[in-house]
């Protein structure tokens, strides 16, 4: 008999199976039962091993192609010549009368499944248990992956769980169809054939149904019975010292629901009145939810990433009072195990989240390895998808690749930004910007570091005001305005207020606002918003002004309404009292919004001049810079003038350049002489 012999499939357990992946090159040396291929089916992957041990003499297949039993991939050089071809036909044998001997190994799971089955011809449902099946293997074999939970709705022989064995990774069918009632088995667990799998309510009938219906109801029944007892028992103590009470969502000044970005209590904290609940995010700002009582929180209704609106129920609150208030608290120690399981993983996205980390993890870094480890299941997804998993990293055992390490993938690619190129033609539009990312860098290589993570106000207004730079085409105007005269007034009436004792201080800022107001009303234009299609502007006839506040984690922008129908002193009073809202974060969404025109003031601080960046759907934000004495020529001699650099910003689509320059002049020549504010 000849030194080459064939490499033949062997039964894969179906039609037709799909290579996956050539484990091995011609020339290659192997030994017996050494991966050849890898295949995959609708319900596992595996290796097909070689029959003996010799040389890789040809392979007739490449990734992609479907084999079957039966079918040659390739020819090997057999170590020993013609007694390898004798141990082959002995193994080819032995297989034959192991396919003989299957049919009867598998009659008797049927035989077994039936009696099993036979109660339940005469009720509604049954309950039954799915085990583990006949996997190859007497050893104990790795869950890598569980497929259902309680009360998933699953087909027969849909996937259940995950195995992994030395040779391949399979999924566990169901037997049946129905509804998960039990999980027994989690990701890491090791199981053998006859392991119990689930608990799986069928349709069907039976005896054993109407009992575990009964069962069930009984326990039902008794449920709320044990509860009202319990309520009764506290009733006395809680009646006498505290009430529960829900606690929803204020007017936040939205129509449409906002996101929920971080949940600041769980089941048992003591709050107190004003603490914050939960904490939502809009378009302009972070707001927290506060308790409207103090008390112990008993529900938590509310998790990060819900929507959220006006009336949406937060928490029940049980209010403290009294010497008896710690009398309820007694049952607590005897909560539900499943409860407390319940609660742990919140309580870790909460914790995660008050760190600044995110819940999700990050996608691990792709490397392109040629090889990918993963079960059908994570396949069949990564297929859905379109996801190349040898670009994928596995995070689980052995490398594996899991379906959170997919998720991951596809989050992080969506994430990234198209370049120009791959999006020639796409329209540019609020949020793909076609920027080109920059390199990562280890900084670390050039001397030592520290990492500080952005403040919650930084990473919302970071995206905002990119889109704002990279979509407005901006033009700055910059003046300058002589407010000699109007920085005597003020001293002046900062003088007679502190004489008077009345606590107010003017700012020169409250000038600036109402310069402005007066020059919008001039100038409407800049009072303005260009339509959603880009074919209009909206006029507003009010004049609202937002000013921008440094705070401790980053600048806001509260909004303070009519401007122009307010004097100096009532201005001077809503400022401080926004400014002092905004540091101590107590602002809420209604305080930031329906502004028509920003001002940013760093005449507090220094600098010659800068370039504000437009606050969209506004089209002009003015910069005020710090004021300086400078020289000015009056005509017949220089004398000393106190001058404030003013630089404006605005929306070249909407605003010419002369109409920029009138603008600002204008404003210029409000502060300089007062008496123009009020012709």
């Amino acid at each position: 008999m000849s030194d080459i012999q064939k490499i033949i499939v062997p039964d894969v357990g179906g039609d037709e199976v799909e290579v996956i992946e050539l484990c091995v090159a011609v020339g290659d040396n192997i030994e017996a039962d050494e991966g050849v291929v890898t295949v995959e089916s609708d319900k596992a992957s595996m290796d097909i091993p070689a029959p003996f041990e010799g040389e890789i003499v040809s392979l007739s297949v490449s990734v992609g192609d479907k084999i079957k039993e039966g079918d040659v991939i390739g020819e090997m050089k057999v170590a020993g010549g013609d007694s390898a071809g004798d141990s082959a036909a002995e193994e080819s044998s032995s297989d034959n009368a192991s396919q003989e001997e299957a049919p009867k190994q598998e009659e008797a799971p049927k035989e077994e499944s039936k009696s099993e089955a036979a109660p339940a011809a005469s009720g509604s449902s049954e309950v039954i248990e799915v085990a583990v099946p006949d996997i190859g293997s007497d050893d104990e074999v790795d869950v890598i992956d569980v497929l259902v939970s309680v009360g998933d709705t699953i087909e027969k022989e849909d996937g259940l769980i995950t195995l992994e064995t030395d040779k391949a990774t399979m999924d566990v069918p169901s037997t049946h169809a129905g509804t998960v009632k039990e999980v027994f088995i989690s990701t890491g667990d090791k199981v053998k054939e006859g392991t119990v799998v689930i608990k799986l309510e069928v349709a069907g009938s039976g005896s054993s149904s109407s009992e575990s219906a009964s069962s069930d109801a009984s326990s039902e029944a008794s449920a709320p019975a044990a509860q009202e007892s319990e309520k009764q028992e506290s009733a006395p103590a809680a009646s006498a010292s505290s009430e529960t009470i829900e606690v929803a969502v204020p007017d936040i000044g939205e129509d449409g629901e906002v996101d929920v970005i971080d949940v600041l209590v769980s089941v048992g904290d003591t709050v107190e009145k004003e603490d914050g609940l939960i904490t939502l995010e809009t378009d302009k700002a972070t707001m927290d939810v506060p308790s409207t009582h103090a008390g112990t929180i008993k529900e938590v209704f509310i998790k990060t990433g819900d929507k959220v609106k006006q009336g949406t129920l937060v928490v029940k609150l049980e209010t403290s009072g009294g010497s008896s208030e710690q009398a309820p608290s007694a049952p607590k120690a005897e909560k539900p195990a499943e409860a407390a399981k319940q609660e742990a993983p919140k309580q870790a996205s909460q914790q995660e989240a008050s760190q600044g980390r995110s819940p999700v993890p990050p996608a691990p870094e792709a490397k392109n390895t040629g090889k990918a480890h993963a079960s059908p299941s994570v396949r069949r997804i990564a297929r859905e998808f379109g996801v190349d998993l040898t670009q994928v990293s596995g995070s689980g055992p052995k490398n594996r690749i899991l379906k959170e390490d997919v998720q991951a993938y596809v989050k992080a690619e969506l994430a990234k930004p198209r370049t120009a190129a791959a999006s020639g033609s796409a329209p540019v539009g609020d949020n793909v910007l076609q920027i080109v990312p920059v390199k990562p860098v280890d900084h670390s290589k050039f001397g030592e570091i520290e990492e500080q993570p952005l403040s919650r106000i930084q990473k919302i207004s970071g995206p905002f005001l990119h889109r704002n730079w990279a979509t407005i085409p901006h033009v700055t105007q910059f003046d300058e305005a002589d407010i000699t005269e109007v920085e005597e007034f003020r001293k002046e009436q900062n003088a007679y207020h502190a004489k008077i004792k009345s606590g107010l201080k003017i700012t020169p800022l409250v000038f600036v606002m109402k310069a402005v107001a007066k020059a919008l009303e001039k100038y409407e234009v800049f009072n303005s918003s260009l339509s959603d299609d880009g074919e209009s502007l909206i006029i507003k006839k009010f004049i609202n002004i937002g000013i921008a506040v440094e705070t401790p984690g980053g600048l806001v922008v509260p909004v303070i309404r009519d401007v122009n129908k307010k004097g100096i002193e009532q201005l001077s009073q809503e400022l401080i009292e926004t400014s002092k809202k905004a540091r101590e974060g107590k602002l809420k969404a209604a305080d930031m919004q329906g502004g028509t025109f920003t001002i940013s003031s760093l005449g507090g601080i220094g600098g010659t001049a800068f370039t504000p960046i437009v606050n969209a759907p506004e089209v002009a934000i003015l910069g005020v810079s710090k004021s300086e004495m400078k020289p000015k020529w009056n005509g017949k001699e220089f004398e000393p003038r106190l001058m404030v650099p003013l630089s404006l910003s605005y929306d070249h689509r909407v605003i010419d350049g002369a109409v920029g320059a009138r603008f600002s002049t204008e404003v210029a020549a409000n502060l300089t002489d007062l008496r123009r504010i009020i012709l």
